[in-house]
């Protein structure tokens, strides 16, 4: 239940009428319960806020009595995915008494009464996870210790800022929202509120603010009258995801199936099932309707998607002739999970680096890292111009990837695309790799330390069992281990001959070396690498042995494809602060499942130890699936449904 406290303390525009007769604090009141609050209470001062706050079982949201709004702002603050707790932000001149914000990666790292790099101003209002509320109930008593020298809302938020509470900062775009202070303001801001067409902006607030190239003139364009017909009908975000995923599969099929019409309008499928990718995003945020398991389900939709489409092109390229048309979409589909790998850790690792205080970042200071960062600043501030553009680019989005791929398919053929997917697949990854690593020297900033470095390692209870060796870091030891197995692949493909059976207990032996860092501290400035290491090295091995034992490509892809579901949803979970899988335990680990194959490998069975690992490695992810996102919330649901000191009848 949302509890929404609209704080009048220090807000002498409460009182003000507005323009329908009612108070300002009344329809601000009003305005909440439309925007979704279950209960709306009113606090004279922060020492009542503090109490209701104490017995609080939801989300609360907090609000000044001085706020001009429309109520679509209120409502996108109240239903924000990006977190538990979130801030309004504005950027209305500084105004003595309120309180300043300064922003990094949508994160308030800083506020208070006066800042020099602010940028922008607290809005005077503010949702609070449950798990926050033990804070915003401290921060209040603490501010309401304090002299008084504003609206009381702006100190409670400093007081919040102050404790370290992690809070993502809402923006306000197209719509209106102000703090006023008298009746001049007062009836300025709602003269900005009636010029507003709310729908119309509430359409367009539904793309993302800042997209790559491809998606924002070839997508964006047109795809909001898509998701406003869409609502119109009925159908869900879930229902977008999944007609998006027919569209891929679709498209597969007709690559692999060849012939020029075929592969022509598989590119179209292609396209369309990209705009519906953005479509279910944009219908969410229009119709705002967010929740974990739809951001999950996007995150494993995506991935799965861009695989099956690979899929399709390894065998239309094979039908074609080409020997190797499964080796290189095993090779595209590896590089690009490990280059997601390394974008979701990177992406932690500035986050946090957001969070600490800048005496703590970059301690070196200077340098070349230094320069790069101001320099990556500048360029994603001048929006629009060239430089931004390239930079967007070059990293090869998922916009670029699926648009190069219905170019180069329909234009040429299977092999062509993956050929092309791969070139700049690989060029992207040095790029950004080489920038990254400079910057995250420069940063120093842990962040595997921060998390269960064993969920998100996948280790297994073989690698918990092994001896720690401390002088050489587990970026290191990740990184040996992944040559292991790509000596043993390199000499497969090479000699050709099946005789390497024997070679795979040596290359397992040095993918195992993995697991001598899995008891270190991951404190080390590149460690947010080490993750990425160990799947190039599972899936190194994994490819290896099926070259090795003579099994059949298409299922060596699959059971890579299985792998990268299972670490996908290790790292969709992280970025959706959800729990790890329900049967984590039962995967073996990286190194445990490479165990089986060795063996499988020295038993002259791959493709059956394959076959069976990876029905296995399914099952228990669908398993967990159910478990996660069925069963467990079910459950859950019953058991809060249950009146406190209620029972059965006697």
């Amino acid at each position: 239940m949302t509890l929404a406290i609209v704080l009048a303390a220090g807000a002498p525009a409460a009182g003000l009428p507005t323009g329908a007769g009612e108070s300002l604090a009344d329809r601000l009141a009003a305005q909440w319960r439309r925007a979704g609050a279950d209960e709306v209470r009113a606090a004279a001062d922060l020492d009542e806020l503090a109490a209701l706050v104490g017995a609080a079982t939801g989300p609360v949201i907090v609000s000044g009595a001085d706020l001009v709004a429309h109520t679509a702002v209120l409502k996108h603050l109240a239903t924000s995915p990006v977190g538990p707790t979130v801030a309004l932000v504005l950027t209305d001149p500084p105004v003595p008494g309120r309180t300043a914000v300064r922003e990094e990666r949508g994160q308030v790292v800083e506020a208070g009464p006066e800042l020099a790099d602010a940028t922008g101003v607290f809005g005077g209002a503010l949702r609070v996870g449950v798990e926050d509320l033990p804070a915003l109930a401290a921060a209040a008593r603490a501010a309401a210790a304090r002299p008084a020298t504003g609206p009381a809302v702006d100190g409670l938020f400093a007081a919040l800022t102050a404790l370290g509470t992690l809070t993502f900062a809402h923006r306000v775009r197209l719509l209106v929202a102000h703090r006023v202070g008298d009746a001049a303001g007062l009836h300025a801001a709602e003269a900005a509120l009636a010029g507003v067409d709310e729908d119309k902006a509430e359409l367009r607030l539904s793309v993302k603010e800042r997209d790559d190239f491809f998606t924002t003139y070839f997508v964006s364009t047109w795809s909001p009258y898509v998701t406003k017909a869409a609502a119109r009908i009925g159908l869900g975000p879930t229902a977008v995801t999944m007609l998006s995923v027919l569209l891929a599969v679709a498209a597969a099929v007709l690559f692999a199936v060849g012939g020029r019409p075929a592969l022509v309008s598989g590119a179209v499928l292609l396209y369309l099932g990209f705009v519906l990718d953005c479509v279910d995003g944009q219908l969410a945020r229009y119709t705002r309707h967010f929740s974990a398991w739809g951001g999950w389900l996007d995150t494993m939709a995506d991935r799965a998607k861009e695989y099956v489409v690979y899929a399709g092109l390894g065998y239309g390229a094979t039908h074609a002739g080409f020997r190797y048309g499964w080796a290189l979409a095993i090779a595209a589909m590896t590089l690009q999970t490990v280059r997601h790998m390394t974008d979701t850790w990177y992406g932690v690792l500035h986050d946090e680096a957001a969070r600490r205080p800048k005496t703590s970042v970059g301690a070196g200071g200077g340098g070349i890292g230094d320069r790069l960062n101001a320099a990556s600043t500048r360029v994603q501030a001048d929006t629009g111009s060239v430089s931004y553009w390239l930079k967007r680019t070059v990293v090869f989005p998922i916009g670029e990837r699926w648009a190069l791929i219905a170019l180069t398919v329909a234009l040429f053929n299977p092999l062509v695309s993956l050929v092309a997917v791969l070139v700049w697949g690989t060029l992207a990854f040095a790029y950004t790799g080489a920038l990254r690593t400079l910057r995250a020297r420069w940063m120093w900033v842990p962040v595997l330390d921060t998390v269960d470095a064993t969920l998100h390692r996948d280790d297994g209870p073989l690698a918990a069992r092994l001896p720690v060796v401390r002088p050489m870091g587990p970026l290191t030891l990740a990184v040996l281990a992944a040559l292991g197995p790509a000596a043993l692949l390199v000499a497969a493909l090479l000699t050709d001959d099946g005789g390497l059976r024997w070679w795979v207990p040596a290359a397992l032996l040095v993918l195992l070396v993995g697991g001598l860092g899995a008891g270190a501290a991951h404190n080390g400035p590149l460690d947010w690498l080490v993750p990425a290491a160990l799947r190039a090295g599972e899936y190194l091995f994994a490819i290896a042995v099926g070259v090795v034992g003579g099994a059949p490509a298409w299922l060596v892809f699959a059971y890579v494809l299985v792998l990268t579901l299972h670490h996908y949803d290790l790292t969709a979970r992280l970025e959706k602060r959800q729990a790890a899988p329900p049967l984590h335990r039962w995967t073996l680990g990286w190194e445990g499942r490479s165990v089986l194959l060795a063996l499988a490998a020295i038993a002259g069975i791959v493709s059956i130890g394959l076959a069976t690992l990876g029905t296995y490695l399914l099952v228990g992810f669908v398993a967990s699936v159910v478990l996660a996102w069925v069963v467990l919330p079910a459950r859950a649901a019953r058991v809060t449904a249950v009146p406190v000191g209620g029972g059965s009848p006697g």
